[in-house]
Parts: C-alpha cells; structure tokens; sequence
C-alpha cells in the first residue's frame, strides 16, 4: 500500500496524530477515535493493523497491554515525495508570513 493510501483514510491520520503525542496503549487510542468517528473497536484495531503493516506505527507489548508508537520512515519517505511540491506553497506561506508581519508591526505603531 502507497504512503498516500494510508494516509488518506481521516481515522488513521488521527491514530497517527494521538501516536505523534508519544506512545500509547491501544485501548486509549480506540476509546478516542471511537468516540470522535462512531466506529467500533474491531474497526479501529483494523486501522491500526493497516499502520502496523505498513509501518507506519510500531507496537510493543506490555503485560496485556499493547503500545502504540509512531515510526517516522514511511512519514520520512512521503516528505520527501512532497518536496516536488513545496515550491508551489512555500512561497505563499512566506509572503503570509511577511503580511503577518507587517501587521504585527503596524498594530504596535498605533
């Protein structure tokens, strides 16, 4: 499965959100993203299997419990994949960050 595949699902994105926060135990993770998309923990155990599987997350048992983590490779390989892109909004972003600027500039003067 391609980066994109993966990331293109909202439920992963967020499991990979709760993962960037540190490590967690997979039971916090599916109480949440139960709770935010209305799915069941069958549903979700599936999401993170697909993370797993494609490295995305790692998983460490502890006791019963199984941690979560986020393995940053597969994130690593689609930035770089998006570098042929950054040309297209880094300069946006930097002329945003100017106006920002500027206005935090003029709002001291008066």
């Amino acid at each position: 499965m391609h980066a994109f595949d993966v990331l293109g699902d909202p439920v992963r994105r967020r499991i990979l959100e709760l993962l960037a926060g540190g490590e967690r135990a997979a039971g916090e993770v599916s109480a949440v993203v139960q709770e935010e998309f209305g799915i069941t923990q069958p549903a979700v155990s599936q999401h993170l299997k697909v993370l797993r599987e494609n490295g995305f997350a790692r998983v460490r048992a502890e006791g019963t419990r199984r941690l979560y983590a986020v393995d940053p490779a597969p994130l690593r390989e689609a930035d770089r994949w998006l570098d042929h892109f950054r040309r297209f909004w880094t300069p946006h972003l930097d002329a945003l960050a100017t106006e920002v600027a500027r206005g935090k500039k003029q709002r001291r003067r008066t």
